[in-house]
């Protein structure tokens, strides 16, 4: 059975959600991102939400930036992970590894949406810590690169350009962190559903 390394609850599959086991000081830092913007924030602000005094984060961290780092490295590889994992258990067949991508990146930003909603504060990144991130964030859409490649090639999709897909298609499976809500009319299996379709969609996907 294909398991992430580490859940709360020791190993678990890709597409289960225990509760995060964040620090305390990502945990608040998280929050306050989300809430203000990172440069709507500081750091005593995040020492408040705590309650504990600014030189305590600095003990953890060595600034601002590092929390953020910290936040979207952890989250891109978690993400990366479980997608690995997900195409495991896929059988040799573009459309059903193109699905299990999408499904594995929906359950994630509804899951874990306020960790999914920091990867807009990529422009907050210093330059090294942006092309660090940006090599991670590659590695995913390689993956859906490849596979819509496959697929094209084996005309199972329309011909097209799979970079020119993998990029429309991340883009809006990223936007779904900026209006998706835990507890709405849309639940994340109903949203995997939709995003599913428009997938299949986009790359033109002919049944064979």
């Amino acid at each position: 059975m294909s398991q992430v390394q580490g859940g709360p609850r020791g190993d678990v599959r890709w597409d289960e959600y225990p509760e995060s086991e964040l620090l305390p000081v990502l945990r608040h830092a998280r929050d306050a991102f989300v809430a203000n913007g990172y440069n709507g924030t500081t750091v005593r602000d995040i020492a408040s939400r705590m309650g504990q005094t600014v030189p305590a984060i600095y003990y953890y961290y060595e600034n601002k930036q590092a929390l953020l780092v910290a936040l979207l490295h952890r989250s891109m590889d978690d993400l990366l992970e479980r997608c690995r994992l997900a195409q495991l258990e896929t059988r040799d067949d573009p459309a059903e590894q193109l699905t299990v991508l999408v499904r594995c990146i929906v359950l994630y930003v509804a899951h874990r949406r306020e960790m999914a909603f920091l990867d807009a504060e990529i422009r907050s990144l210093e330059p090294a810590n942006r092309e660090a991130y940006v090599f991670k964030r590659d590695q995913m859409q390689a993956m859906i690169t490849r596979v819509i490649t496959i697929g094209m090639e084996r005309s199972v999709f329309s011909p097209g350009d799979p970079h020119s897909d993998a990029r429309a298609l991340i883009m809006m499976l990223r936007g779904i962190a900026n209006w998706y809500r835990p507890g709405g009319h849309l639940g994340p299996e109903d949203l995997c559903r939709q995003y599913v379709t428009y997938a299949l969609r986009l790359v033109g996907h002919q049944p064979v």
